[in-house]
């Protein structure tokens, strides 16, 4: 306390103010560097948002944003092949691929994942597993797997499964 009042009396005699008067310059000078920090915080906030948005368009254009179909580019499953039109590492958090699934086969056995799925036929037989139950479908024909739902797709004709994969990939 001793200190506290020695420290007044000094700041008081330098600056030939009274107490009171220090305090409120005080609360002034708090006010005024708090203004300041929330400014610079803005400014900053607004420039890395204006660096990612730059970012973005060199990422994306409309070379890398039309993905045609290439079966070269193809990736050789024990079922068939699967292309994917885009992936979580390219998109913010989806992905697009298209399975070709060959008669009798599955790209795998039923299985979970907290991702909700989607199939769309494009053409063949499917055969469409979902929670202890099965349905036979074909063509333009929708297939939803709800999160943390069983599900799995096989070939249930005589010529190839062609199916697109839309999965939203949690990170």
């Amino acid at each position: 306390m001793r200190i506290k009042k020695l420290l007044i009396n000094c700041f008081t005699k330098i600056f030939k103010f009274d107490y009171m008067y220090n305090c409120q310059i005080m609360r002034r000078l708090t006010k005024f560097t708090a203004a300041g920090i929330i400014i610079v915080l803005f400014h900053h906030n607004l420039k890395a948002q204006q660096k990612a948005a730059t970012q973005d368009s060199v990422r994306y254009n409309i070379e890398n944003c039309v993905n045609e179909f290439d079966l070269s580019k193809a990736k050789k499953t024990n079922s068939g092949y699967q292309y994917s039109f885009a992936d979580k590492k390219f998109t913010e958090e989806n992905t697009l691929k298209m399975s070709i699934v060959e008669p009798g086969k599955s790209t795998h056995a039923p299985h979970r994942h907290p991702e909700e799925e989607f199939f769309y036929i494009l053409e063949g037989k499917a055969s469409f597993y979902l929670n202890g139950k099965t349905v036979e479908v074909g063509a333009n024909t929708s297939l939803y797997c709800p999160p943390n739902s069983e599900h799995g797709i096989s070939n249930a004709g005589d010529k190839n499964l062609k199916y697109l994969v839309i999965k939203k990939d949690l990170r």
